[in-house]
């Protein structure tokens, strides 16, 4: 496939150039472990009211900070409870946000007017860039705002086609972080490390419940990014079935709509969903079977029930 114009090979010179224009406070994408990310300088409020507007994402709906080192945590968050400190060393740089105290000179837009604000050192490229631009880069998935989140470049270039894009291939894990409420510990959205795996370090960590989509519109804001709006919708109808039995019987009555394969391992079919929803195959609507929820299982099940247009058992 032809490069797009927007589209950037990763070397030094478009590095160079993707910090710059972070720091003179234009919006550049890029990817991180999980995956594509939307970014803006964090301290540079008219950058952020240019992120928010090029989303479409209602003002209400708090974004992650990227740092690449503690030195640079220090500028967005105050005071770290002992557990942050634990869990930055088990899992930092990585797929973790913790929510922490909010310093005053982070603009409220970056997090909705919240006294809080969600934080993660990512891994490789996406920190190099961190490092590189010298300030906190505030990144949401590379999507408008709804659409299943971004795995390539080809995908960010469908949504934005004038946004500089650096292409560093497939994302690793295909998932978004995992986000960490502290006090009290608390999973606010399941992601690429499974709560699982952290309640072996936070005995009685709450894990979310399984939930139908949340409701868009008013209220309070969201504490956690991700976890009130509507979510990763195809652009065609999306069932999910409960049952092999029930996918099967369905997709022999409905020859036109296109069963979805995500892979045969928990970490394969979180790695191909949302290239999976974002499919240009042929089909009127779009067929998908549950998987177990545990593990990262439950990530991707928290995906498909909010992308999901009905539910079948």
């Amino acid at each position: 496939m032809k490069r797009r114009k927007n589209v950037h090979p990763v070397n030094a010179r478009s590095l160079g150039a993707a910090a710059a224009r972070l720091r003179r406070g234009a919006l550049v994408a890029f990817p991180t472990e999980t995956v594509y990310g939307l970014g803006a300088n964090a301290l540079d409020a008219k950058a952020v009211a240019k992120l928010f507007a090029k989303k479409g994402r209602p003002p209400d709906n708090p974004v992650i900070v990227h740092i690449s080192d503690l030195k640079m945590l220090r500028r967005v968050a105050g005071r770290l409870p002992a557990l942050a400190t634990k869990l930055m060393a088990a899992f930092w740089p990585g797929p973790l946000t913790l929510l922490l105290s909010k310093k005053s000179s982070l603009p409220s837009s970056v997090t909705a007017g919240l006294d809080t604000v969600a934080v993660r050192m990512p891994q490789g490229l996406a920190r190099d860039l961190v490092r590189l631009t010298g300030v906190p880069i505030a990144a949401p998935s590379a999507n408008l705002s709804g659409r299943p989140s971004p795995t390539t470049a080809a995908h960010v270039s469908d949504d934005f086609p004038d946004v500089y894009v650096l292409d560093g291939g497939p994302t690793a894990h295909g998932l978004e972080s995992t986000v960490l409420a502290l006090d009290p510990p608390c999973v606010l959205r399941e992601g690429a490390i499974p709560g699982d795996l952290l309640r072996k370090m936070i005995p009685g960590l709450r894990l979310p419940g399984a939930s139908r989509k949340r409701a868009s519109g008013g209220g309070s804001p969201a504490v956690s990014p991700g976890t009130k709006y509507t979510h990763y919708a195809p652009s065609r109808p999306l069932i999910l079935f409960l049952r092999r039995s029930s996918l099967l019987s369905y997709s022999r009555a409905h020859p036109k709509a296109l069963v979805l394969s995500l892979g045969s391992t928990p970490e394969e079919i979180a790695k191909n969903l949302f290239a999976a929803l974002r499919t240009r195959r042929k089909g009127t609507e779009l067929l998908v079977l549950a998987v177990p929820r545990r593990g990262i299982g439950r990530a991707v099940m928290d995906r498909l029930t909010r992308a999901a247009t009905r539910i079948v058992p």
